[in-house]
């Protein structure tokens, strides 16, 4: 039995949590006993409900100022305590370094197994949103590396993410595993998709579409996005943003303050994977300047539809863009931002082109990438039982 820890899962939505999603799905469809781990959420019933796998959830409570984070409370829950004592574990594998983390730690070490944690995220600036005090905001980060220090074996899903890692005083090895997606479609059902999704949305035929899909918080750099287009409200295009957060009223009073209501259009919280998929391919140019992320699904997740992403220069999120071949860079400049834009939107060609490019370099199926990670469960299993005479 091979167990997938995060602290979140659907219906909460986000990379981390889509990625266990995937890593369960294929892990089960290429005949492994797999079960996920994870705090309970509104909604949960339906995903338990319609999941091939177990999934046990434990007692949560809302996070505050971060909807739809929850806040795990495993032993408050005598269900799953009940469960947990029944559980048994080969692998381990965590994909947070928080309450799940703590539960899987507990196992490999009860169990004796391996660990795997993956480090997916920039929980530092996380932290420094909602906690003004340095000092605490560092002891949370020297807290998070002690976890990755026990681990058997430490995953990034990219190889720029390394640096921060180590900025945070890691210092073992890392082993990269990409992310993969769940989006790859035949040409002809793009271009079906792309059509009927823009009449949809009440595109006119010259109309770019600009898109963004993730959390709504300012830590996404939406303000550099909304104050860029803001220079170029006399150009023809239509931003769409899907997701949610804590700064959703915000954003809706910038893009007022800044004159965009006739530009951009908030769509909310997408659980249709189908739905998102149209919208991906409806899109000519994906947005993401985000300083935040380190290995984002949403850019995969667009350029497997032929929609190419701007980024900004030397971002982790962009190590895999190569510039006018896969996608688009710009220094970290509002109006070089805006300028890029605008040039794009009067040179569609380069935008197809680009876009079909980016299907094929950066979009990797999930299945390709679980092929991989099974060869790495197998390896470290084999080094485990090896080292410690199992």
């Amino acid at each position: 039995m091979i167990g997938l820890f995060n602290d979140n899962f659907p219906p909460v939505l986000d990379g981390v949590a889509l990625t266990v999603q995937n890593y369960a799905y294929w892990l089960h469809q290429k005949g492994y006993d797999v079960s996920v781990i994870t705090p309970y959420a509104p909604g949960a019933s339906q995903v338990i409900n319609q999941a091939p796998y177990p999934i046990y959830r434990f007692t949560s409570i809302p996070i505050p100022f971060r909807p739809p984070y929850r806040f795990g409370m495993p032993y408050f829950s005598p269900i799953f305590l009940q469960e947990w004592k029944n559980m048994r574990f080969n692998l381990v594998h965590a994909h947070c370094p928080f309450t799940t983390a703590n539960l899987a730690r507990s196992a490999a070490k009860s169990q004796h197994i391996p660990l795997v944690a993956t480090f997916h995220s920039k929980y530092r600036q996380d932290f420094e949103h909602n906690v003004p005090n340095k000092q605490v905001v560092d002891m949370m980060v020297k807290r998070i590396i002690r976890f990755y220090e026990q681990a058997d074996e430490v995953w990034i899903p990219q190889a720029a993410v390394e640096p921060t890692l180590r900025e945070y005083g890691y210092k073992g090895a890392v082993t990269v595993v990409e992310n993969g997606n769940d989006f790859s479609t035949p040409v002809e059902e793009i271009a079906v998709l792309r059509n009927e999704m823009r009449k949809e949305l009440g595109l006119l035929p010259d109309e770019t579409m600009l898109l963004f899909v993730g959390q709504h918080i300012w830590e996404k750099n939406i303000g550099f996005i909304l104050d860029a287009l803001a220079l170029m409200k006399d150009k023809p295009f239509h931003l769409f943003m899907v997701g949610t957060g804590y700064a959703v009223h915000d954003i809706r009073v910038k893009i007022r303050e800044l004159g965009l209501a006739q530009n951009v259009t908030l769509l909310g919280n997408i659980h249709d994977r189908e739905r998102l998929k149209a919208i991906d391919a409806a899109a000519d140019l994906f947005l993401f300047p985000s300083l935040y992320d380190n290995a984002p699904l949403v850019v995969r997740e667009a350029a497997a539809m032929h929609t190419p992403a701007l980024m900004l220069q030397d971002s982790t999120a962009a190590e895999i863009i190569q510039p006018d071949i896969n996608g688009f860079l710009t220094p970290n400049d509002i109006h070089m931002y805006a300028d890029r834009i605008s040039y794009l939107i009067a040179h569609p060609d380069i935008l197809r082109k680009v876009g079909n490019t980016a299907s094929t370099t950066i979009a990797r199926s999930w299945e390709n990438v679980m092929d991989e990670v099974i060869l790495r469960y197998r390896d470290i299993l084999e080094s485990y039982r090896l080292k410690h005479g199992k």
